[in-house]
């Protein structure tokens, strides 16, 4: 029986992008900015932990470190800096570790791909992930659109999942049978609403609504009327209250405040969100945006939620206005 991992199990590395001359970050003009939000991604985690970094170029990439413990810099072709949606998946089969490589189309074609899509046969072929054997699956998947609770649930959007232009606008039955088959998932829990302004992923989970554990989920919420979110939010909520557990009791949900409203140059809203954390062996890493009674608020929801963990803030203003954030830009990999 196969299952996917929850990102809280402990893992062997996590997989960065840096930005890169070929990548819209310098194409809007601020490739050295667009480093620093990177670089304290990656010293966050390899105080305790192996980060992989692409990059085009790893002897000027390494200079920006003061520290290069846990961390491996590997040169590679790729378009764009998002690991989360086209690093592997980690899963377990019969007891042993596997990885999935999904098809990965630019979020339904919107961007170009190719080289991202096949950014996971490069390492392979390579041995970055030593033995461990990996799948190819024919079949557009992002691993920003779901959530495992590890124990065989899966949480997702149907606006992303069952989006015409992912795999041609499959039903809910049809994406449910392909789950089962490839990630061993015995149920799927399926959003219905909710969405960010200024977010290219047709609404990807990882954006709105995450398992800490396999009986509690934090979620965004929207307490201001006025605010274009508010409606499509509350619908969210009282769907997750609708949800059960494997065991059937209703899930444990917390809520995380709505992120501080941010605008591109011409005034377009961009998605923000405190939802976008990501789960390392030793620290809860989140995505801070300037707003400090916010921020501050935020870390002690997490440090509340992951008492084991170390709470960090990880300024991401900047990483936002390429339309992704904290999660976005990483995947943990388990080989």
């Amino acid at each position: 029986m196969r299952r996917l991992k929850a990102e809280w199990e402990p893992h062997k590395l996590v997989l960065l992008a840096f930005p890169h001359e070929e990548t819209d970050w310098a194409r809007q003009g601020n490739l050295q900015q667009s480093y620093a939000p990177f670089v304290r991604i990656a010293q966050a985690i390899a105080y305790s932990q192996s980060v992989y970094i692409l990059c085009r170029d790893k002897e000027s990439i390494a200079d920006l470190f003061c520290s290069k413990n846990n961390m491996i810099f590997i040169e590679a072709d790729y378009d764009d800096t998002w690991t989360r949606d086209y690093g592997p998946l980690s899963v377990e089969e019969e007891g042993k570790k596997k990885l999935l490589d999904f098809r990965f189309d630019g979020w339904g074609g919107k961007f170009d791909a190719a080289k991202d899509d096949a950014v996971n046969r490069f390492l392979h072929s390579k041995g970055y992930f030593g033995t461990t054997p990996m799948e190819s699956i024919d079949f557009v998947l992002e691993g920003g659109s779901i959530e495992s609770d590890g124990a065989g649930t899966i949480l997702a959007t149907s606006r992303c999942l069952c989006n015409p232009n992912r795999n041609g606008g499959l039903s809910k039955e049809e994406v449910e049978a392909r789950l089962r088959q490839s990630l061993g998932a015995k149920r799927i829990l399926w959003l219905d609403h909710g969405y960010l302004a200024g977010d290219d992923t047709d609404s990807h989970i990882d954006t709105l609504a995450r398992f800490v554990d396999e009986e509690t989920i934090a979620y965004i919420r929207c307490d201001d009327p006025d605010d274009e979110h508010y409606e499509e939010l509350w619908a969210m909520k009282e769907q997750l209250r609708s949800f059960r557990t494997q065991r059937g009791d209703p899930y444990r949900l917390v809520a995380l405040p709505m992120a501080p409203a941010r605008h591109d140059a011409e005034g377009r809203r961009l998605p923000t969100t405190y939802a976008n954390f990501l789960i390392a062996n030793r620290a809860l890493l989140y995505p801070s945006y300037g707003d400090r009674t916010l921020d501050r608020r935020v870390g002690e929801i997490f440090a509340d939620l992951f008492p084991g963990r170390e709470i960090i803030p990880i300024p991401s203003s900047l990483l936002v206005t390429q339309g992704g954030s904290l999660h976005c830009s990483t995947m943990q990999v388990d080989y």
